[in-house]
């Protein structure tokens, strides 16, 4: 003859599988920021790409064929500035020092490379998840 589980059983069975679905949704976690992490770690250590002269001339010829007059050549989380992109946000003529990593790194190419050609840079926060910046842009414009 069967016998019946007993609420406590029952219990415990509901407790192990609440401790199994949040040690789940832990290592999913541990997996996402990991993978923040690096993808971190891999924008604050990039290199402008040595044929950078090539590719931007084929970009902006591309987009002035088009009728346009700029293009997005960077994008990046606002948390990746200094400020968390609050001086972008407001457009304070002093964001350019809230940046850091490949940031940084594009923008002393800008300065040292295009704005003596004529070109500007425009930054702007492109997403607002929760209200807060999200997603920075860097724009060049001519």
């Amino acid at each position: 003859m069967a016998t019946l589980l007993r609420p406590t059983d029952l219990n415990l069975m509901a407790s192990d599988a609440e401790a199994a679905k949040m040690d789940e949704e832990r290592k999913l976690k541990q997996k996402k920021d990991q993978k923040q992490l690096e993808l971190r770690d891999a924008f604050m250590g990039r290199e402008i790409h040595p044929e950078v002269f090539d590719r931007l001339n084929q970009a902006v010829s591309v987009a002035a064929q088009r009728g346009l007059h700029q293009i997005q050549v960077i994008t990046f989380p606002s948390s990746y500035c200094s400020d968390g992109g609050r001086r972008i946000n407001i457009a304070d003529p002093e964001w350019p020092s809230t940046l850091q990593g490949f940031a940084k790194k594009a923008y002393d190419f800008f300065d040292a490379e295009l704005r003596p050609l004529g070109y500007k840079l425009h930054a702007e926060i492109i997403s607002f998840p929760g209200g807060m910046p999200g997603d920075a842009a860097l724009y060049l414009k001519w």
